[in-house]
């Protein structure tokens, strides 16, 4: 980074700027991956059935979603530094009050303030560590970053169980305050806006944009966390939902575009590597959370491991990407970016294949290993995707740019969730539809049971004839429900693993991530 993008600030250690907004960011994903296994006990709680207490995840979801693509005109309009404390303090606030809410209703309104104040951490913290460090360092301190955004969901269900067994569901919340304070003390310390920041006018408000924004995402994202409890459009309600969203979302781009002061800056597509590193991170997060919901459901419903084994397996993930950070931090200073990239995409290819394979005999090993290989696979794609698609980005458009980003891997994590349920769903049926037609009386394997069932139903008295078939046959049915589950799964993972090869293309329509200007660069 050059010596302008840092004047009107004090230097300050860049390795404690990174320390800062790591914090803050750590914050708002060990939360999320906490308060996901406290969901049941909350419900029990606050005597409220588990498909009510859903909208606590739903409510937090919608108000992040919305927050995301605003962040660098929120940025402008309250100046960057001060918008962060105001984050990191009502997330942290409504988090204290979602852990002392005295009954479910309560409890969503204060997750959609939690939601406000965590959308923002991880545009900003990624905005800032961009421009804190010079071209060249980019890819480490991605790296750097990205362990502790790793490092969450890795402890973070397993903290999430240990509370809940031990303490009670609102520690999941209480355990933000500590953070909470630590964070806003590294910012207030450590974090200065920089002279075009502080010059940067955020323009007239766009009322007209913020609505359509806000009604579009909203209902668009509620489609997606509850479309397939409510088996999608039979629903009236989703129905409704997705044609409000749809309307909304058309209006919303082609206001924005017309507009002076548009609240989501869209011309940013206009860069090749922006537009294609947008594409491939909507696909990215569309994978990596609909394998991530998969694995952990395979296990505990066909395989029959606890909740700690199957969160161990997933754990096995993030520390595949621990291993591999450091070393690709290092690598986008010395190779093109782009084959970085695709070796991440085939590399995740080859993990979710291997998940592909898995049926109800494999050994915890199997189950676990091609986890890992993904982490590998996960933490060189982020890295090398984010500095990549951020290379021609000015500093001033930073903060809209990681606003859209993200916002784009969360939208496809989400519709990925809703993908993979579905398709597990339909593909159940179908398989459990062919199975059972090879269940007939002239089928040799089932004569050959029936015979055995037959010659042990005459020593039996009357009235345990009937229960002794009975049960072989519903044994039989859970069976063949059980395999029908297990094609699915592979169906699923067979699907994963042709959209990230069907990426590969759109990497090489990148351009080079651009060498650094000759100059000293300077830290934050």
């Amino acid at each position: 980074m050059n010596q302008d993008a840092n004047q009107g600030r004090p230097a300050v250690n860049k390795w404690l700027v990174t320390v800062a907004v790591m914090a803050g960011t750590f914050m708002e994903i060990i939360d999320t991956t906490v308060v996901n296994v406290a969901l049941p006990h909350m419900a029990g709680s606050l005597s409220a059935g588990v498909d009510e207490a859903t909208w606590v995840l739903t409510a937090y979801l919608v108000s992040n979603a919305v927050v995301l693509p605003i962040t660098g005109w929120l940025s402008a309009l309250f100046g960057r530094k001060r918008f962060l404390m105001l984050c990191l303090a009502l997330f942290t606030v409504s988090s204290m009050l979602c852990g002392s809410a005295p009954n479910l209703a309560s409890l969503i309104v204060f997750r959609v303030f939690q939601g406000v104040g965590g959308g923002a951490l991880q545009p900003i913290s990624q905005a800032i560590l961009l421009e804190s460090f010079p071209v060249q360092e980019r890819g480490m301190a991605m790296a750097v970053w990205g362990i502790g955004v790793v490092f969450a969901p890795i402890i973070g269900p397993l903290l999430g169980g240990w509370i809940t067994d031990n303490l009670s569901w609102r520690w999941a919340f209480y355990i933000n305050f500590p953070i909470g304070i630590f964070s806003l003390i590294m910012t207030a310390l450590f974090i200065f806006d920089p002279d075009y920041i502080k010059e940067q006018k955020a323009g007239s408000i766009d009322y007209v944009g913020l609505a359509f924004l806000v009604v579009g995402l909203g209902c668009l994202q509620v489609v997606l966390d509850k479309g397939e409890r409510e088996d999608w459009f039979s629903s009236d309600l989703i129905t409704r939902l997705t044609i409000t969203s749809i309307t909304a979302l058309i209006l919303l781009i082609y206001w924005e575009l017309k507009t002076k002061h548009p609240v989501v800056d869209l011309r940013l597509f206009k860069e090749r590597n922006y537009a294609a590193g947008v594409t491939i991170m909507f696909f990215f997060g569309f994978v990596l959370y609909g394998s991530i919901m998969l694995l952990p459901l395979f296990l505990q419903t066909l395989m029959n491991y606890d909740a700690t084994l199957a969160g161990w397996a997933l754990a096995y993930g993030g520390i595949g990407s621990l291993l591999i950070l450091p070393i690709v931090g290092r690598l986008t200073q010395l190779i093109d970016g782009r084959w970085l990239v695709g070796a991440g995409l085939l590399i995740n290819a080859v993990a979710v294949y291997l998940m592909s394979l898995y049926n109800t005999q494999i050994d915890y090993f199997t189950a676990w290993f091609p986890r890992f290989i993904q982490g590998f696979g996960l933490g060189t794609t982020f890295v090398s995707l984010t500095t990549l698609t951020m290379s021609r980005i000015s500093q001033e458009k930073m903060g809209n740019a990681t606003g859209i980003f993200n916002l784009m891997r969360n939208l496809g994590g989400s519709f990925g969730i809703a993908t993979a349920t579905t398709l597990l769903a339909r593909r159940g049926q179908f398989h459990q539809n062919r199975l059972i037609e090879h269940l007939t009386p002239l089928d040799l394997p089932f004569q050959v049971w029936q015979h055995r069932i037959a010659e042990v139903l005459p020593g039996l008295p009357p009235d345990w004839q009937w229960w002794h078939y009975k049960q072989p046959m519903a044994a039989l049915y859970l069976e063949v429900q059980r395999q029908a589950q297990m094609l699915a799964f592979g169906d699923d993972y067979w699907f994963f693993t042709l959209v990230f090869l069907s990426l590969l293309p759109l990497v090489f329509l990148m351009r080079r991530a651009p060498s650094p200007a000759p100059g000293p660069g300077m830290g934050h």
